[in-house]
């Protein structure tokens, strides 16, 4: 019962379901949620340590950017259904519409410049 609780808290939050639903187009780092949700770095940070414990996130780190991206399920029968069904949910809500949107323009290279 714990992990189907962990999950449930995990989408309890406004902001870390729009979070799963921008990870459904495509990967993102750090800085390309912030500026999605329009949220401080550290927020994001939190909010997707609890995505990953209820087995909702995945990272990989690939050069210097960590890509986030939705689980694919395997540990979670919970967080495999809900990611499932999330899929099919909410894509009709302006606010979700919205974000898709001005996600759309947002580039990592342009928010995560590296200097040398």
């Amino acid at each position: 019962m714990k992990e189907f609780f962990k999950v449930m808290k995990a989408l309890s939050d406004p902001n870390r379901v729009k979070l799963l639903k921008l990870l459904q187009k495509k990967e993102m780092c750090v800085c390309e949620i912030r500026a999605a949700l329009g949220i401080a770095q550290p927020t994001v940070s939190k909010h997707l340590k609890i995505l990953e414990a209820a087995g909702l996130v995945c990272r990989e780190k690939e050069g210097l950017w960590v890509n986030y991206f939705l689980s694919d399920g395997g540990h979670s029968p919970y967080a495999a259904s809900l990611l499932g069904n999330l899929k099919h949910w909410l894509e009709d809500d302006p606010e979700i519409r919205d974000l898709f949107d001005r996600s759309k323009g947002i580039r990592r290279e342009d928010l995560c410049r590296t200097h040398d």
